[in-house]
């Protein structure tokens, strides 16, 4: 926090009398300390390693800086950092990073492709350190004087992206680390801007300067001062009395409760990824199975869904109604086949009437005057929506999504189980239809890729995203090939193969494009990304690689 001006005047008046030869240092009230919430924690832990997820959200991009940053919201231009260039040989085979001159660890020693090399062949060695799957793509990694060669194991020109997420760790000090899987880093030697635990304890921490920072020279922010605060409840009351600077929350009705408490609290909510009701193709109910597996139920499901209302209650209008039965949502509009889009855009449309006239074109009908349609085996449906407990806008929008299946004639109940319990009835295949949301990269393949594929159901995938049960082997083939060639014209071929499967089986049934939530305090800083200044995610949290390109923006205020 910025000191008083008074006492910063009088703090360098001392310095100057005591000797006209020695910097001045300033003190831990003089240092701009920029106060973030990156995450909920019920109590911190004092975990620097990068490699483990349960280190603290303050370790990636601050103490240990990308090689190459990949601004997402500006179709992946790379930013250079640790590295100072990267190209892939012509057969995307291989890539080659040159390693950035003159940088330093934080306690001085010299960073060099060693390193580099050395922190991936540990994360082969050890593939439990693995957190993003490196390990399926890169072969082979060796140095060659600044350089640093990958060799892949299948062509992929989405690679570099990949490798940009591995941390990189100094051999000097980890080679004599017995255990990484357990070792907890509690004073770590990085190469980011912020590398000295000033202070900690398990209510607050402060992250300082790294002295020895290559880029230190556009770097204005002393310190990260990171409040524990245990859930969004908390936040709130903090928020609102200016106490925090930067977060990435959600916030009920932001303009009145957030924005109105003073002039300095603004907000940003750029274009974030597709929310779908998933529904389980290998239902065990059978009039449940029956009707999941019709196009024209799936179809008439969505023409159920009253978007603009889910988006106006449950997210308090952030978000916009997504149309696309791929799920492409506008953000990614470059890459839609437009005439796919809107031969399917009436399905993706409130229509409670059209909703009606489909369920009874298709045969089903109600058969025991109870209100509720029943296959046309004649088989009760009964279909159970769930959201994770306290996930209020996912359950806010499950409540609304049922009531609206209900209006049009469809059986429905909403249950929020613990996340454990929703992920796991995922796994196993037990569900009827889960409300979920999906990550979006800076082209559709990452959404696509981890929504559809079906390599993702054999249970090492990820269970809230891929679990429908639906597959289509040439489905399979085209999200295989996309990252196979690196010319944008041949991934939009292929873009539009895959919006066309999607979109005319209905796979999943797209509810909104969501809005990343980003909240920032003008009063002690500036420089802040925003609608007028988007030159990237805004985001704190961690993986973001673009908030340490944000925190290079910021200027404390006098």
């Amino acid at each position: 926090m910025l000191a008083n001006i008074n006492k910063t005047k009088l703090a360098l008046a001392v310095v100057a009398a005591a000797t006209a030869f020695t910097a001045p240092v300033a003190t831990a009230s003089e240092k701009s300390q920029l106060t973030i919430v990156p995450d909920f924690y019920p109590t911190m832990v004092r975990n620097f390693n990068p490699f483990l997820a349960t280190n603290l959200r303050t370790t990636t991009e601050f103490v240990y800086e990308p090689l190459v940053i990949f601004n997402q919201m500006h179709g992946n231009e790379p930013v250079m950092r640790l590295a100072k260039d990267y190209y892939m040989s012509d057969d995307l085979m291989k890539v080659t990073f040159d390693i950035r001159d003159g940088v330093k660890w934080s306690d001085g020693k010299a960073f060099t492709a060693e390193d580099v090399v050395y922190s991936f062949n540990l994360v082969k060695e050890k593939p439990e350190l693995d957190q993003i799957g490196i390990n399926k793509w890169v072969k082979s990694v060796k140095q060659d004087g600044n350089k640093v060669i990958f060799e892949l194991t299948a062509a992929n020109s989405n690679v570099p992206f990949e490798i940009s997420k591995v941390p990189v760790v100094p051999k000097h000090i980890w080679s004599k680390v017995k255990n990484p899987t357990t070792f907890t880093n509690e004073n770590p030697v990085g190469t980011g801007p912020f590398t000295e635990i000033d202070t900690f304890t398990p209510q607050l921490y402060v992250q300082c300067r790294n002295p020895n920072y290559w880029d230190n020279a556009n770097l204005e922010v002393d310190c990260l001062r990171v409040p524990q605060i245990a859930n969004n409840d908390q936040l709130l009351t903090k928020i609102i009395s200016s106490e925090l600077d930067w977060t990435s929350s959600f916030i009920p009705d932001i303009d009145s409760t957030y924005a109105a408490a003073n002039p300095n609290h603004k907000y940003w909510y750029p274009a974030a990824g597709t929310m779908s009701f998933m529904l389980n193709y290998k239902s065990p109910k059978a009039g449940n199975n029956e009707a999941i597996n019709d196009v024209d139920f799936r179809r008439a499901f969505s023409m159920a869904i009253d978007r603009q209302t889910i988006i106006d209650i449950a997210f308090y209008g952030a978000g916009t109604p997504n149309d696309y039965a791929s799920g492409l949502g506008d953000s990614f509009k470059s890459w839609s086949d437009e005439a796919i889009h809107n031969k399917y855009k009436t399905y993706n449309t409130y229509n409670i009437k059209g909703a009606k006239d489909l369920l009874a074109k298709a045969g089903f009908k109600d058969l025991d005057g109870d209100g509720f349609v029943e296959s046309p085996k004649g088989e009760k449906i009964e279909l159970e929506v769930q959201s994770p407990n306290g996930w209020t806008d996912f359950n806010n929008t499950v409540q609304l999504g049922v009531e609206q299946l209900q209006e049009a004639g469809i059986n429905a109940k909403a249950r929020t189980p613990d996340f454990a319990v929703y992920n796991q009835a995922m796994l196993e295949g037990t569900y009827d239809v889960a409300f979920t949301n999906y990550f979006h990269g800076a082209d559709p393949h990452l959404y696509w890729d981890s929504a559809y594929n079906s390599r993702l159901q054999n249970g090492d995938g990820m269970p809230r995203f891929a679990m429908h049960y639906f597959k289509n082997a040439q489905l399979d083939t085209l999200l295989d090939s996309f990252y196979k060639t690196a010319d944008k014209g041949e991934q939009i071929k292929i873009a539009h193969g895959i919006q066309k499967i999607i979109a005319e089986n209905q796979v999943t049934i797209p509810v909104i494009s969501g809005a990343n939530n980003f909240q920032y305090n003008e009063g002690r800083f500036t420089g802040w990304w925003n609608e007028k200044n988007p030159k990237g995610r805004p985001m704190v949290w961690a993986g973001v690689q673009e908030r340490l390109l944000q925190v290079l923006d910021l200027k404390p205020k006098a």
